[in-house]
């Protein structure tokens, strides 16, 4: 089985087989012409020669007395014709000679006169006619031939009977008119020759052109081959070989070059050959992009570590102050992101709180982020208003802003004593407040210029006076401009919607709530900027543990 499929997908075996099954068609088609010709030229021979028999024995037979010799039986001149008859039909070595009357009302039937009868020929079974002899035509074509004959149509006819019915063997049967002195025709004289002759010449003329065919197929074949296998087998082979290796193991090896002098095999080989060396360019190139890739993707990582480990963990920051409970958190639209907060207090009683978005994402946003983060950090450590902290970052950021980012920045300073902030603001979308009794709404302020826009602006200080049990959020531009599927965004005042859901709960639970609103709404839809928030409550208990 694996011998025969292995065959079937071999391409010079089965050019192989389509070639020797072609001639072999050919070869049937040249037997079957040659037949046919053989048999139509044997059978123009035999008509013409039987014809030929005929026409001298009809000499022989007096066409003024046939009706007389019905009529007076047989005569001496009836036996001396009958005897010339029988002398002839031995000598041209044929079947019957024999001469007939036809019933002209119909030509269906006739009456014998003569009958001469050669058994030896083909070893024959034929009993001699008597005499005034009568019998029907042996079939249609008879009486045609019969008729033709008699109304001087044809000066002979022939009939072929190759598959006779009547147990006979093969024969031809040749009529030719006997006719009077008035030039009348009174009979037929029949002559019927064995086709044995054929069939003994046919048969060495069919083995030898079936000799002939099957030698000519097998030079043909042989020529073919050895052509196919130089000219083409063997030179795609190369190339196939050269592809399965290139395959297995990508690497180029020694260029196929000029294999063959048919412009389609070299033109395949020269495609081989030049796509080795494009995949193999292609695949360092590949290879060294990967590795590029892999290393940014690594330092990316490390960036984004960075950056959550600069964000404080505001859950945990201050463990010992039960006087207010705060929450935030980042998630960025890429590895690393350009938003931030912060929150740590300056002295005891003043704790500074910051929300920030830079222009830009990724790396050069994070960097940004960073750096400002710190000014803020630092500058605000050494004592002022939110404005004047602001001034000072934005004086400092300024100078050295060469790729022209800016950073939108909430900075605000609670006193927990009293719950008294001073906030400034700097393009930065404004906080949602909670009431108690009233729930979240949005404060209105007064903003000042982007942080890095232009130097020497100046900002201004405003006031938030939180009572016991209210609460402070803080977020970006990422929250209310949350797009879905449909290019719909969440809004300031769905996110005003779902706090107020959320107002009784704490600031984790509040964040968690928002976060899980702006999902609903957004589904499938990609993040295209970083949503950062932070909430802060200001507890009415002072005592015990942070819920």
């Amino acid at each position: 089985m694996k011998f025969f499929k292995k065959m079937r997908s071999s391409m010079s075996m089965n050019i192989l087989v389509v070639i020797v099954s072609l001639l072999l068609l050919f070869g049937i088609g040249v037997c079957i012409i040659g037949n046919n010709s053989f048999i139509g030229a044997f059978k123009d021979e035999y008509a013409s020669v039987t014809y030929h028999m005929a026409d001298s024995a009809a000499t022989f037979v007096n066409g003024d007395k046939l009706s007389s010799y019905l009529e007076t039986g047989e005569t001496a001149e009836y036996k001396d014709t009958a005897q010339k008859l029988d002398l002839c039909c031995h000598k041209l070595n044929v079947s019957l000679i024999y001469v007939i009357q036809v019933d002209t009302s119909d030509y269906g039937s006739f009456v014998s006169i003569f009958n001469t009868v050669n058994n030896s020929v083909d070893d024959s079974k034929y009993t001699p006619w008597e005499l005034g002899y009568q019998r029907k035509a042996t079939n249609e074509e008879y009486s045609q031939k019969y008729r033709a004959l008699y109304e001087k149509k044809s000066d002979y006819e022939t009939v072929f009977r190759m598959n006779p019915t009547d147990g006979q063997h093969p024969h031809i049967t040749t009529l030719v008119p006997i006719v009077n002195s008035l030039d009348e025709v009174t009979g037929l004289l029949c002559v019927q020759r064995p086709v044995n002759e054929m069939a003994n010449a046919f048969r060495p003329y069919i083995m030898l052109i079936v000799l002939g065919v099957f030698l000519m197929i097998a030079v043909i074949t042989a020529f073919i081959v050895l052509f196919l296998k130089r000219a083409v087998i063997k030179p795609i082979e190369k190339v196939s070989d050269e592809a399965t290796r290139f395959a297995r193991e990508n690497t180029k090896s020694e260029p196929l070059g000029d294999i063959s002098k048919y412009d389609v095999i070299l033109n395949l080989a020269r495609s081989i050959d030049s796509m080795e060396s494009e995949m193999v360019d292609y695949v360092e190139h590949l290879t060294a992009v990967t590795a590029e890739r892999e290393r940014m993707g690594a330092e990316l990582s490390i960036a984004a570590t960075i950056q959550k480990n600069s964000l404080p963990n505001l859950a945990a920051a201050f463990p010992d102050r039960h006087e207010f409970d705060v929450f935030a958190s980042m998630t960025p639209a890429k590895e690393v992101g350009g938003d931030f907060y912060n929150a740590f207090f300056i002295d005891d009683d003043h704790l500074a709180m910051a929300m920030a978005d830079v222009s830009g994402k990724g790396i050069p946003g994070a960097l940004f982020m960073m750096v400002t983060n710190i000014l803020i950090s630092d500058r605000a450590k050494m004592g002022g208003t939110p404005a004047e902290i602001l001034t000072f970052v934005n004086n400092e950021i300024c100078q050295w802003n060469r790729a022209d980012m800016f950073v939108t920045v909430w900075l605000g300073i609670l006193e927990v004593s009293t719950g008294r902030i001073i906030a400034a603001n700097a393009g930065h979308d404004d906080p949602a407040v909670y009431r108690k009794g009233r729930g979240f709404a949005i404060a209105k302020e007064k903003h000042g210029f982007v942080i890095g826009g232009m130097e020497n602006m100046r900002y201004r200080d405003h006031e938030i006076q939180l009572n016991k049990g209210d609460k402070l959020f803080l977020y970006t531009d990422g929250v209310p401009e949350a797009t879905d599927a449909n290019d719909s965004m969440y809004t300031i005042d769905r996110m005003v919607v779902a706090l107020n859901e959320h107002q009784d709960s704490s600031p984790r639970q509040i964040i968690e709530g928002i976060r899980q609103s702006v999902n609903e709404f957004v589904g499938d839809a990609p993040q295209f900027d970083d949503m950062t928030m932070l909430c802060l409550e200001l507890k009415e208990e002072t005592n015990g543990d942070t819920p």
